[in-house]
């Protein structure tokens, strides 16, 4: 060959064209040697398994396996010749027509692809082949890299040199992803229809077909309009190759699809709830579509504490009737971080996927007071700010009269104290505050605990009536137990690839100082006054039902309106909000379903604290503590029946003592000496001047 190229070299005289020759000759030898290099490397590499072992895997917080994406529940591997002919026939017709005459790359389809994308000028048609997605969903990551390119042709050679096409077309059949979790052509006909991948209609089989190219997005669960516009695509195609005939496409058309029942349908069994957030998570953190994620083989470290979540569960089932069709959200949060140790997003997730936890927006009621309670100690409140509490009606800038109503119609018809008033959950003090605030202070003061919601500056918005999230709620509350710095709620600490290198951990960074850690604390310690029934009043403190039940100290508030019931609380290291009510926000009528947040809350704060030694919340410099009588407000004397720690900022503790309660004979003398004084005179709160509209 040699000697040719020799004598045909010298009889061209030109040498731009002998040069030219020998560049061409040069090229040609080298792109042999190389396909040969790649050929003789892929060889001496030996034949890949054919099975995928790059599950993503979820870790709880001590290190457990709490579920994976795609695991052997959704996994079924079945022979070539056991799977219906007619869903292979689909699917080969839709990836890769010309699989079997292809030696792995479609080059007349990479050909035709390339020339769309030129005049689209953008990605507009992929030309993949089926062994090409199968190396892809095999052995590597979804990145549009080069290299990944590189190692994908590779692993196609692989595949194509060592297995014949029907085993390339079983492993691609059993292991492409079909969304929901199945992983395979018998998880997706069990998933979807109920029925073995061997006995499938033409209708079926188109719809399976079609659902790898947008796993979510072609979900006949998800989206069912899309889902049978491809599935009717795919029937055309096969009549127009001539695979089925016109009649068989119309009945398979026409024909109804019998999709499973949600009852039916696989699901997770350690906190599929938490698991969902996660996945979500993950999306976010990754950038990657759903089918890269479940195929990446990342390793996700997440924050469940399984053995809280196990209680958790436990305790909403042994708290709810089984025959009640009540719901619940609920979170448990660690304040210092914002990571979701655990996570309840209704009471079964086979029957209902909707995460009432993150999902649901509905009316916190008076679990929203501690915000506005927040916003009124850093305007001058102290815990022992007096505020008359009687019916009361409001005019209004615009000319409406508001008329707030306190729970079974209870007032005090006195003046109480701010203490009291939100261990009582006094509605007429909290409007009165949030007016003279002004409605817009509470507004902002909530964007300020992290509340993202919509919240119109209105007196109502003091009592609870904007609708929020349980995960929203739950992180205002994080900022008052931590001190006032911000918290993002998440649920993923660290990612890893299959080989253990780090792609991901979150900073452990304390977050921004955000509210006064003065204010914060005394708002902590004024919330766990809903269990101290020394602030007793007109009726008893709101958490007085629960407060036998617990063994520390907690600060919470609870919440009600007619179709939502709502418990947050927390101590030093752990914060948890319950809501319950129905889907349909029907009024909660029975006595016992009124009672079910707290209860649960209960239950669960004192399970997870069990094994942990007691915390308290330190009160910061600049903070003093006073033993203040809770009626009159002032320092508490030896004949005062009640009394309570309270605590204030240096130099706003009260300085006078209890003037209500005193010896015997010192009140009679008192009526002696002392006119007698009109109640309404003598006893006026201390922004009682304002003007909220007449009685």
């Amino acid at each position: 060959m040699f000697q040719w190229l020799k004598e045909l070299l010298r009889k061209i005289k030109k040498r731009p064209v002998r040069w030219f020759l020998i560049a061409t000759v040069a090229m040609v030898c080298f792109i042999i040697g190389l396909v040969g290099a790649i050929f003789g490397y892929a060889y001496t590499l030996g034949p890949p398994p054919l099975t995928n072992q790059q599950n993503t895997v979820y870790y709880s917080a001590s290190g457990d396996v709490i579920g994976e994406e795609h695991g052997l529940e959704s996994r079924y591997w079945v022979e070539l010749e056991d799977i219906d002919p007619k869903l292979v026939q689909a699917t080969v017709m839709t990836e890769d027509q010309r699989f079997y005459d292809h030696n792995g790359f479609d080059y007349k389809r990479i050909v035709g692809a390339a020339i769309k994308d030129i005049k689209a000028m953008a990605m507009v048609e992929g030309a993949s082949t089926i062994t090409q997605q199968y190396a892809r969903n095999l052995y590597l990551s979804h990145d549009k890299t080069w290299k990944r390119k590189l190692k994908e042709a590779l692993y196609t050679i692989r595949l194509e040199m060592f297995y014949d096409k029907d085993k390339i077309l079983e492993g691609y059949l059993n292991t492409i992803y079909y969304g929901h979790g199945a992983y395979g052509a018998e998880a997706a006909s069990r998933y979807f229809f109920d029925s073995s991948s061997s006995n499938l209609s033409w209708a079926n089989a188109a719809l399976i077909a079609g659902i790898p190219k947008g796993p979510s997005y072609y979900s006949p669960f998800h989206n069912f309009e899309n889902a049978k516009k491809r599935q009717e695509q795919i029937l055309t195609n096969l009549a127009n190759k001539g695979v089925i005939t016109e009649e068989e496409k119309t009945a398979a058309i026409n024909q109804k699809l019998a999709l499973t029942e949600p009852k039916d349908r696989t699901v997770k069994t350690v906190a599929p709830y938490f698991q969902d957030v996660v996945f979500n998570e993950l999306q976010q953190i990754l950038d990657e579509d759903m089918e890269s994620i479940r195929s990446g083989g990342y390793q996700v470290y997440t924050t469940l504490n399984v053995e809280d979540q196990k209680q958790f569960e436990k305790t909403v089932k042994e708290t709810i009737d089984p025959s009640s069709e009540i719901q619940v959200g609920a979170i448990a949060m660690d304040p210092k971080t914002g990571a979701i140790t655990s996570l309840i997003g209704g009471k079964n997730y086979k029957t209902s996927q909707f995460n009432r936890a993150v999902q649901a927006k509905r009316m916190p009621g008076s679990t929203f007071k501690p915000f506005l309670y927040y916003a009124a100690l850093e305007n001058g409140y102290t815990a022992t700010t007096p505020l008359m509490s009687k019916p009361t009606n409001f005019q209004l800038a615009d000319g409406k009269v508001y008329q707030p109503s306190n729970y079974n119609g209870y007032y005090a018809d006195k003046p109480i104290t701010l203490a009291q008033a939100l261990a009582l959950s006094d509605n007429i003090y909290a409007v009165k505050t949030n007016l003279y605030l002004d409605p817009k202070t509470l507004v902002n003061t909530a964007h300020r605990f992290g509340i993202d919601s919509e919240l119109p500056a209105v007196p109502s918005l003091a009592l609870g009536t904007a609708s929020v999230s349980v995960e929203e709620m739950v992180s205002g509350y994080s900022m008052i137990a931590n001190g006032g710095s911000s918290v993002e709620a998440h649920t993923i600490k660290k990612i890893t690839d299959l080989k253990g290198n780090i792609i991901y951990e979150r900073e452990k960074e304390k977050g921004k100082k955000v509210l006064d850690t003065k204010s914060t604390f005394i708002l902590s310690n004024l919330m766990t006054g809903m269990f101290d029934e020394s602030l007793n009043g007109y009726m008893r403190v709101t958490g007085a039902s629960i407060a036998d039940d617990l063994s520390r100290t907690y600060a919470g508030k609870s919440g009600t309106t007619q179709s939502d019931n709502w418990m947050i609380g927390f101590s030093p290291d752990l914060v948890t909000g319950v809501w319950t009510g129905y889907d349909n926000n029907q009024d909660i009528e029975l006595v016992q379903e009124h009672h079910y947040a707290k209860d649960i809350w209960a239950a669960f704060m004192e399970a997870a604290h069990r094994d942990h030694p007691p915390s308290f919340f330190n009160a910061p410099d600049g903070v003093v503590g006073a033993y203040v009588d809770p009626v009159s407000g002032e320092l508490a004397t030896p004949y005062c029946e009640q009394h309570r720690l309270m605590y204030f900022e240096e130099g706003e503790e009260p300085t006078s003592y209890c003037s209500l309660h005193k010896p015997k004979d010192a009140k009679k003398e008192d009526e002696k000496q002392e006119p007698e004084k009109n109640d309404k005179d003598s006893k006026n709160g201390l922004f009682d001047w304002i003007p909220f509209g007449g009685d």
